[in-house]
């Protein structure tokens, strides 16, 4: 996949309903989280690299990925510096930090001090947020 250009993206609402499936909206577009184990992406273990499901963006890679037990995907670092940022996000009554796409800012899940060498982050993503692309 090649990344989206930013001027390519949807302008409003409407625009990203016709291009993400009803989950992709609620998790990328509105914040949400998808259930615990109900991503194939959890499983994968092949090479490749994983991208926004909404624009494209190259975020994670297979070999920056682990089992953390949680649920959902979980990655030790970044495909690339800059193509993730990060929020505080203070709802339901917490303090976490939210990873967006840098591209598109659509909500990718929460990042996390206690995953493994050598960052100590737990990139804890939603599978409903990223296509995968095997290496070839």
């Amino acid at each position: 996949m090649s990344e989206t250009e930013p001027e390519e993206l949807p302008e409003n609402d409407a625009e990203w309903r016709e291009i993400l499936t009803d989950e992709e909206y609620r998790v990328l577009r509105e914040q949400g989280t998808e259930p615990k184990f109900s991503s194939d992406l959890i499983d994968v273990k092949e090479a490749g690299t994983f991208h926004c499901a909404a624009c494209e963006t190259a975020l994670f890679e297979s070999d920056e990925k682990f089992e953390s037990g949680t649920g959902w995907p979980s990655f030790w670092d970044v495909y690339e510096e800059g193509n993730v940022e990060t929020r505080l996000d203070t709802s339901h009554g917490m303090e976490r930090t939210e990873v967006v796409c840098a591209t598109c800012g659509g909500h990718l899940g929460h990042v996390f001090d206690d995953g493994p060498d050598p960052t100590g982050k737990r990139y804890c993503i939603n599978g409903a947020a990223l296509d995968f692309e095997p290496d070839e």
